[in-house]
Formats: C-alpha cells, structure tokens, sequence
C-alpha cells in the first residue's frame, strides 16, 4: 500500500516541477524577447503628396538595401528573410540582373561545382567615394561566416573580401546596415543582434583589414520594450517573440564629424562623433559618456542623411518617410500604403532619394507562396528637395 502511494506521489512532483519549469522558461523568453505597447505616433501631417513618389521597380520577391551610383545604376539586395534564389542585384532594363554574376549568388559555377566564396545572406549596401560597391553579408545571423565584400564597378571584379571573427559576429549576431566614410578606410556596421541580443557598433578599417567593437550593450543601441505593428499586423511571433531590431539605423552625417544611430523601436535617435569612436584610448565608459542624445525619433529601419544634415527615416510602423532637421526637429514628408516597411535608402543623382519597400511584416516566417502572393514588392523614389552624396 505505501509503495503504490509513493508511486503515485513521484510522477505528480515531476509534473508539478516540469510545469514550473515550462512557466520559468517562457517567463524568461519573455522578458528577453517579449514586447510591450506599440511605440507612440509621433508623425505629423506630411508635407509631400504621396503622387511625388515614383516606382521604379517592381518585384516578384522583397527587396533588402540599395546603393544607386552617381551614374544612376541601382544596385539592391533581396532580402535575406525571403530566402531568394538572387541575393545582390543591378536594376537594368527593367529586370533585376545577378551581381556580379549569377555564379555569386548561387554558389556553383558553370560546371556546377561549388565556389569557395560566394553570397550567403547578404543584406547592407553601399557604394563608396572610390567607386565600390560593399555588399555585408550577415550569413544567417552569424550561422555562416559574415563577410564583407567590395565589388570595382569600372570592372565588376572582387576587390575587398573581409571573413568577421566569431568573436564579433558569432552565432546570434546580425550585421545589417553599416556606412562608409569619405575617405574609404573605415565602415561603421549596426549589429542588431536581434537574437543573441549583444548590440553594438563594429568598426572596420579597410586598409589593415581589422576590426573591433564598440558600445557593447550601450543603452543607445539597445531596443525599447515596444512591439511593432505594421499595417495592422501586430509583429509579435509565437506570442513571446517581438520584431524589434536593436541598433539598425546608422549614418553618416556628410561633413564626416557625427554618426547618428538608432534602434529601430527606439523613441531617440543617437550621435557620436567618429573621432572618439576612432580613439582606441577610450574605455568603454568614456566613449559611453561621449554619446549624445539628438533628437526624438519614429520608429526607424533605414537612414540616411542629405547635404543640409537633415536626417531621412524610414518609419514601417506608420507607412511614411519622416526627417529630422539640423535642429532636431522631426516632421512627416510623405505617408501612403504603398510604403510597406520601407527599409534602405540611398541618394542618387539629379536629387533623388530612392528608397525600398521590404514588407517585412509579410515575409518573416512566411511560406514562399504567402510571399509571392503579396508581391509586387516596389523600389520607389522622390526628391526631397534637398541633394546629397550618390550611393549612401
């Protein structure tokens, strides 16, 4: 009689002790990676009709960054989360062309044997004052090995070939945007980390090829607890899991002095100047303190800055591209559906400010047919007003 009853006993203790540790486990994965509110609207009303938007492209598959040379040539990623047969590739003719070759961006050659180096994931781009295109691949959130490359456009050829050490984009960390200053030596990458939440800046000299990270977990590169919502769509996966990029925008201003930043559900947007990130003498407390607070900020995915340091945005969770001034004031230019989570910029020639639409609230964690069912996906464009350096 006593053994039946311990038996009975035993197998309850362990259930009740698997269902505290069931209830501690998605606690915890909810204060990691759960959400909160949705970020409050600050948007004013735009300025710009939404006809001053042009499209310039439409797409079977969702378009990641882009890069438009001072030729005009647009240059774009697709973006890694739709799993494309094509990663990086040129606008021309009214088709997206593999860059800068279809071997790259498959992996095989001719033969079908397997290249050594090739795009794994890749979703930055830039084109520099000297004429290269930098294309960051983040390899799956560091399943791979990020790399970075620079592409001669005068000859289409590799010429810059960078593999990150694990111990700065290991598994869980996520190279996504980054700029490269006027000189070409040194590039200032956004690690978002949206899974092994370890934000930071990674700086990247060009000539001694070596790289190193800065603002580790800073309070300025970390995200807010808000939950985006995107056209309706609530960006919270599995009920515990927020959309919500840490460090994610990242500029230059265009005298080179200031780099502005920010977390895409952050309600501030932040500026260092690049001298005291360049200053290897700095703590990490010291740099900390040389952080500067600018300006209140929508929620924010791409940035870019124009001639007059005006600060562009491009804000998903209200379908508009918003800008900050010179004195931090924010105001609304354009608002309009056909915005749906607009992600990178880059300027090009003539006053143009091109701009791509990701969708992403229609693509992470969606199946190839809910994909394409939503496509067109649109690269679009329209001129601020104002002018700025081609290719950023």
């Amino acid at each position: 009689m006593i053994a039946k009853n311990i038996i009975k006993i035993i197998p309850l203790k362990l259930f009740s002790v698997l269902l505290a540790v069931i209830a501690l486990a998605l606690i915890t994965v909810h204060l990691i990676y759960g959400g909160s509110e949705h970020m409050p609207d600050i948007t004013t009303s735009p300025i710009m009709p939404a006809s001053s938007l042009e499209v310039v492209a439409e797409l079977d598959m969702p378009p990641g960054n882009m890069a438009v040379s001072s030729q005009g040539e647009i240059f774009f990623t697709f973006h890694p989360e739709a799993s494309p047969e094509i990663h990086v590739a040129k606008w021309q003719n009214n088709q997206a062309l593999p860059y800068p070759n279809k071997a790259f961006n498959t992996g095989l050659n001719d033969n079908g044997e397997s290249l050594d180096v090739y795009f794994d994931a890749p979703q930055g781009i830039r084109i520099d004052q000297q004429n290269r295109l930098w294309v960051l691949d983040h390899a799956n959130h560091g399943l791979g090995q990020p790399r970075l490359f620079a592409f001669d456009l005068s000859s289409n050829k590799l010429v810059h070939q960078y593999d990150f050490p694990t111990s700065l984009a290991g598994i869980g960390s996520h190279l996504n945007d980054f700029q490269v200053d006027a000189s070409g030596q040194y590039i200032y990458i956004a690690n978002a980390s949206i899974i092994r939440k370890k934000p930071s800046v990674i700086i990247y000299d060009v000539l001694n090829k070596q790289s190193r990270e800065v603002l580790v977990q800073d309070v300025s590169v970390m995200a807010q607890r808000f939950t985006p919502v995107v056209q309706g769509q609530l960006m919270l996966k599995f009920g515990v899991f927020a959309i919500r990029p840490n460090i994610d925008s990242i500029a230059l201003g265009r005298s080179g002095e200031w780099l502005y930043y920010g977390a895409t559900a952050h309600q501030r947007m932040f500026r260092i100047k690049t001298k005291d990130l360049l200053n290897k003498a700095l703590t990490p407390e010291q740099l900390s303190k040389r952080v500067e607070d600018f300006a209140a900020k929508t929620a924010s995915d791409g940035i870019t800055t124009d001639l007059a340091d005006n600060i562009y945005i491009s804000n998903a969770d209200q379908s508009s591209i918003d800008r900050i001034d010179a004195n931090g004031q924010l105001q609304t230019l354009i608002q309009d559906d056909i915005l749906r989570w607009p992600d990178g910029f880059s300027f090009g020639p003539d006053g143009w400010l091109y701009l791509t639409n990701s969708a992403l609230h229609e693509v992470i964690m969606k199946s190839q047919d809910h994909i394409r069912q939503h496509a067109p996906f649109h690269i679009v464009r329209f001129k601020p007003g104002t002018s700025s350096i081609a290719g950023h």
